[in-house]
């Protein structure tokens, strides 16, 4: 296969064009820094490497060093035919300096070079222009526009990629005397257009500081992140409910439709209580996590990001961490995985290893299920602070900030505890420009992730699902719970339940969830053998309500879910960024002992 390279500065466009150009669809938001990984893609013979954007090829942190170390890596195999260098045509002064780099890097390996003038809409949009062909004349490399969020010229652009690379490599051309006047011929463009659109960038320029002070003031500013943050967690709630409902029904009518099909027994009960009634239950819930993941795409896209980075670097700093610590953090919610991967992106390793504890305290997605369910069961359907939120979305709002805080807190006791010397880091972030958000890229791309999540966490939950069906349903059947094998396990461990007002059922719940935390949900609705014989959401919320499930074992429950760290796969990585199998056992067994404290002590209290 023949290799092309990807690469320019962070929020370049780049992985939006990797998307258009190989029919991918990775993560794409406006915000330096996203791509934390390389991804490959292919177009008939061709393979694609997205890398990680960089400021030069003399890399400060650590996702900068894997873009470097890779690209210079892949540049010396022979497979590779081309670079593609991608470069943010609002802001073409500032891609120059790595360009030039690379440039010179591809002369020396006689590697051809083609220059992507991305986000070509906007400067039309705004009446100026790029002068390609002089462009292309003074860096002695084709130059296309294109507009990878539209697919305006890609076409032309692959016909010249495929163009090259089915030829040998040949490189750039050698350097001239003529190349002093070849840059001194960009300076020279640069000043005209400097002279020309000046006016019009100063416009620009003043409408976005305009803006600027009110989302980085220091009044308006954590005002309006805090409104932000409630609207997300009303929106889960009221936006999901009509969907939450079809799927509900639509699991109840399949359900019965297909264990009607089968021969009544064993086969008919396995379908209806563990299939139906343990990924059935989960599936509900579904809605919920596509609209998490539709709003955070919004706020990625739309350039607020950098902005809300800013307001939260100075608390942040309160507990060890940085500016650089909150989109980590903030894809914590969605999931710790992707989240842990981006601290590549925080230069001081202190700060990284800080920004990686906190993390799990962040309550992801796979913790959204269980806040939706118990809080659906125990908090009462109505309108609080003069009906501007309901008392469902504020509870929600709290959870999250209670994991927030209780991530910052430990944060800060480990930056208070670890020997190693303090650093000043300081916190420089690019301010990207406002954009209002493309819908179908956002939607897709939300759809995409819950797609992912739901495939993952379908099958480890069938698996854990049928294995407690099936010790819940010997020796004796259905309707014998306490006699089976799985209720003579589960009352061996509900001594140590017992102290936080759980039972034997909730103990094997818990345990079972130490896999995947959804897994919660699904066990319970196994365990309590809801079938589909009713609504899934209300029939599981109305079996809490009447099981001896006090507002008390709630509680605890919520507060011993936003406090544990109940994902293999998270510690997996967590292994791998930190280059240690300690931190990922401290942390779980720490979690673990301060989960069981807290719930312990939510009982006690509000009991």
């Amino acid at each position: 296969m023949k290799s092309i390279l990807l690469i320019g500065n962070p929020n370049s466009g780049k992985t939006l064009l990797f998307n258009q150009l190989t029919g991918l669809t990775q993560k794409v938001a406006n915000y330096p820094g996203i791509t934390v990984e390389i991804r490959t893609g292919h177009f008939h013979d061709l393979t694609f490497h997205d890398f990680p954007g960089a400021y030069s090829l003399k890399p400060l942190t650590k996702d900068e060093k894997v873009a470097v170390q890779a690209f210079e890596e892949a540049l010396h195999k022979p497979e590779t035919k081309v670079i593609l260098y991608v470069v943010d045509s609002t802001r073409l002064e500032r891609s120059l300096y790595l360009l030039l780099q690379v440039i010179e890097e591809a002369r020396a390996m006689k590697c051809p070079v083609v220059v992507a003038a991305n986000i070509m809409d906007e400067v039309l949009s705004k009446g100026a222009s790029v002068d390609l062909k002089g462009l292309e004349e003074a860096l002695q490399c084709p130059v296309v526009g294109i507009s990878a969020k539209k697919g305006t010229g890609i076409q032309e652009l692959k016909k010249i990629l495929s163009t090259i690379a089915s030829k040998d490599r040949e490189g750039l051309p050698q350097k001239k005397d003529s190349e002093k006047s070849s840059l001194e011929t960009i300076k020279d463009r640069s000043r005209f257009l400097a002279k020309k659109y000046g006016p019009l960038t100063d416009i620009l320029i003043k409408s976005q500081y305009r803006l600027d002070r009110f989302f980085l003031s220091s009044g308006w500013g954590p005002f309006v992140f805090m409104a932000i943050m409630i609207f997300l967690f009303q929106a889960i709630f009221t936006w999901a409910a009509p969907l939450m409902d079809f799927f509900s029904s639509s699991i109840e009518w399949l359900g019965g439709w297909v264990s009607s099909q089968a021969p009544p027994g064993f086969m008919a009960d396995f379908i209806s209580d563990a299939i139906f009634g343990g990924v059935g239950s989960f599936i509900v819930f579904v809605p919920q996590i596509f609209i998490l993941f539709l709003v955070i795409g919004f706020l990625e896209d739309s350039g607020y990001l950098a902005r809300a980075a800013v307001i939260c670097h100075r608390p942040l700093s309160w507990f060890g961490l940085s500016g650089r610590s909150f989109v980590p953090l903030l894809s914590g919610f969605a999931c710790a995985i992707p989240a842990i991967l981006s601290t590549r992106s925080i230069e001081s390793p202190r700060k990284r290893l800080l920004t990686m504890v906190a993390i799990p305290f962040m309550a992801c997605s796979a913790r959204l299920p269980v806040y939706a369910l118990l809080i659906g069961a125990f908090i009462p359907v109505k309108n609080v602070l003069g009906g501007l939120i309901g008392l469902q979305g504020l509870t929600f709002f709290l959870l999250y900030a209670f994991g927030i805080l209780s991530g910052l807190v430990i944060s800060g006791l480990l930056n208070r505890a670890l020997k190693t010397d303090q650093d000043d880091t300081p916190f420089i972030v690019e301010m990207p420009p406002y954009r209002f958000p493309s819908f179908k890229t956002v939607f897709r791309h939300a759809l995409q992730r819950t797609t992912d999540f739901v495939k993952t966490a379908a099958l480890i939950i069938f698996i854990v699902t049928a294995i407690i069906w099936i010790l819940g349903y010997f020796p004796y059947g259905t309707g014998h719970l306490d006699q089976s094998i799985l209720g003579f396990l589960g009352k061996l461990i509900e001594p140590a339940f017992a102290p936080m007002g759980m039972d034997w059922k909730i103990g094997v719940a818990i345990l079972t969830s130490f896999a995947a935390r959804e897994v919660f949900v699904a066990t319970l609705g196994t365990l309590y053998g809801l079938g589909t014989a009713a609504d899934q959401m209300e029939t599981l919320t109305h079996t809490l309500q009447h099981t001896g499930f006090s507002l008390a074992t709630a509680i605890s429950l919520l507060v011993f879910y936003a406090l544990a760290m109940q994902c293999a796969s998270t510690l997996a990585v967590m292994r791998k960024e930190a280059g240690s199998n300690k931190v990922p056992i401290l942390v779980f067994v720490g979690l673990s002992l301060l989960a069981y404290s807290g719930a312990w002590l939510a009982y006690h209290i509000v009991s």
